[in-house]
């Protein structure tokens, strides 16, 4: 089982990135997916989550209105486009993948995504 997260880098505050996640080695269909972040000294804390046929999304307040979660499942992957972005959205962003019913929950291991002028 395989989470890559990609897309991560240095921006410039108000600007915008977009960060993959590819799976392999699991039905990727039969999977929510999250993305997750941590910030330094931080707990990690959940972003934005896509149901497994990308039909429900939900947001958390902190990032609300300023990113979109979306999924293809041909491709086995999970996006999460983020505008607007602000120097307390540094952090690393993680992948998650949690099977509709039970089974195990896979992490990817992060993408850094700094905000700085």
């Amino acid at each position: 089982v395989q989470l890559v997260e990609s897309g991560g880098g240095l921006v410039q505050p108000g600007g915008s990135l977009r960060l993959s996640c590819a799976a392999s080695g699991f039905t990727f269909s039969r999977y929510a997916m999250s993305w997750y972040r941590q910030a330094p000294g931080k707990e990690r804390e959940l972003v934005a989550t896509i149901g497994n046929a990308g039909g429900t999304t939900n947001y958390a307040n902190s990032m609300k209105g300023r990113v979109t979660i979306s999924r293809d499942n041909v491709k086995n992957t999970v996006y999460l486009q983020m505008n607007v972005l602000r120097i307390e959205d540094t952090a690393v962003y993680y992948c998650n993948a949690r099977p509709m019913y039970s089974g195990l929950v896979y992490w990817g291991k992060g993408t850094l995504v700094t905000v700085s002028s």
